[in-house]
């Protein structure tokens, strides 16, 4: 079903059972699979795919417990040419895919996000809002990239990561922040990066470390707590 006011380019093909909705525009040479449902105001470029039962454009929800609540303000969700969209996929509105990037089947990007020209996201990985992500980026499967954090380009996250942003764990006395990767940097299968932390340009996560402090330029830290190599 393509509602009435949305603006669908040339040689666009459609799944069975695809929902598009009101203002959605649709570029050239897209490939749209089957359930697919996009939200209203999308925008989607040219040479894009979307794999089956994929959900863009989604608003986030909240309730009384949540301490920050979304904007009922977002801007649309934007999807620029040559981006390639797995399966079972959610994307909500406010956030912005520049060109090439793959987000990979099941993985999760919320609002207020953005992810750079050629990133990788990987299977099952979950971006919270607020997160820039640089160039060239790599996060891989099950990888979890909590909200309000900054990766810059060329970083490279493994498997079954995970950060933190908020130091006391719902207590309302912290601004939250996630860590800081720096270009370059690298980080192991199953790391653990606390909040407010910056992983400087070029150093190196072992797998399995729990990083608490920050990590000098260059330097490879590993263990629990994360110490650094001499």
């Amino acid at each position: 079903m393509i509602h009435q006011s949305a603006w669908i380019g040339k040689n666009v093909s459609f799944g069975e059972n695809a929902v598009i909705g009101p203002e959605v525009i649709i570029g050239d040479n897209t490939t749209v699979g089957s359930n697919v449902v996009i939200h209203k105001g999308t925008i989607i470029g040219s040479n894009v795919y979307i794999g089956d039962l994929t959900c863009l454009g989604k608003q986030p929800m909240a309730n009384n417990k949540m301490a920050r609540k979304p904007s009922e303000e977002l801007n649309p969700l934007v999807i620029s040419d040559d981006v390639s969209i797995g399966g079972n996929c959610v994307i909500y509105q406010g956030a912005v895919l520049h060109q090439g990037v793959l987000v990979g089947d099941l993985a999760s990007i919320r609002e207020n996000t953005e992810v750079a020209k050629d990133s990788i996201i990987g299977r099952n990985a979950t971006v919270e809002n607020n997160t820039c992500i640089g160039k060239r980026v790599t996060v891989q499967t099950n990888a979890y990239i909590t909200a309000d954090m900054v990766i810059e380009d060329d970083v490279f996250i493994g498997p079954c990561c995970s950060s933190s942003n908020d130091k006391y764990m719902g207590e309302g006395n912290y601004r939250h922040r996630g860590p800081v990767l720096k270009k370059g940097a690298k980080i192991g299968n199953n790391a653990t990066l606390l909040p407010g932390i910056t992983i400087e340009e070029n150093s190196i996560v072992g797998a399995g470390a729990v990083v608490t402090k920050n990590v000098k330029q260059g330097k490879t830290v590993v263990g629990n707590p994360a110490k650094q190599l001499e």
